[in-house]
């Protein structure tokens, strides 16, 4: 599900000091950092825990994702592994949020949407 070109965005530009560029790659590892934070998510698509992505590399975490740039509006996909007995609606919304926010101070960027599907549920461990 990454994106296999690499598109670069200027977030800042200043004939002073300089111009600041990000990639849709870091755009993603940003939105799949959020939304593993949110409880109640097993991993995004791919098994990428957020702990799993600590240890080798936030790039990896950023598989379920799709970034979409047009302009200074950011549009994002994230595909999930809920954990079992959490409420869908209340979890995916807790994700909706929390990427938004993200993106949106870490980029100046506006998010106009934060699509989530949710590829499966995963059993409890010891059941």
């Amino acid at each position: 599900m990454a994106q296999k070109n690499k598109n670069i965005y200027t977030i800042y530009e200043d004939q002073t000091t300089g111009k600041v560029q990000i990639a849709d790659e870091v755009l993603a590892t940003i939105a799949a950092l959020a939304a593993t934070e949110a409880d109640g998510v097993a991993c995004i698509a791919g098994g990428v825990t957020h702990e799993k992505a600590a240890r080798a590399g936030a790039r990896s975490l950023a598989k379920g994702v799709r970034i979409e740039v047009s302009g200074h509006t950011i549009s994002v996909r994230l595909i999930i592994v809920m954990k079992y007995n959490y409420s869908i609606p209340a979890t995916t919304a807790k994700i909706q949020e929390r990427v938004k926010s993200a993106l949106e101070n870490m980029t100046g960027y506006e998010v106009t949407e934060v699509n989530v599907s949710v590829a499966d549920v995963q059993a409890e461990p010891n059941a």
